[in-house]
């Protein structure tokens, strides 16, 4: 299958489980917002570190939007495979399109070498 309109760049694949472990962190000891609004509004009020959006999400159309005001607001985000697995992360029994991390609390080193090595990629305007 291919990858859904929305996703602008290809997350390697050794970063995805660094991601996943970046969100269980900072949900234990830091701050997170799961969620497509709760996202969208972290990103507008820009308290955002890390962007976490699903590839598998459908409709598409729920979280089109976010890449596009991740770039307007300079917000760094990453794509990850699975929605299951990022609401896993999120200590939650469903899938998440989207989440978050607000404060990052034991993941700091996890979410800078995450950002570090994608910021290119979605920081650039596509």
């Amino acid at each position: 299958m291919s990858k859904p309109y929305y996703v602008k760049f290809e997350t390697p694949k050794d970063l995805v489980n660094a991601i996943y472990e970046a969100v269980r962190l900072a949900k234990q000891s830091g701050k997170v917002r799961k969620g497509t609004n709760e996202t969208t509004k972290a990103i507008e009020r820009g308290t955002s570190r890390l962007v976490v959006i699903a590839e598998d999400v459908e409709p598409p159309e729920v979280v089109a939007h976010l890449p596009i005001l991740c770039e307007e607001r300079n917000a760094v985000y990453v794509f990850v495979p699975s929605k299951q697995q990022l609401g896993a992360a999120l200590g939650i029994d469903v899938g998440s399109a989207a989440a978050t991390i607000i404060d990052s609390g034991e993941a700091q080193h996890i979410v800078e070498q995450v950002v570090t090595s994608i910021a290119p990629a979605s920081l650039k305007k596509g």
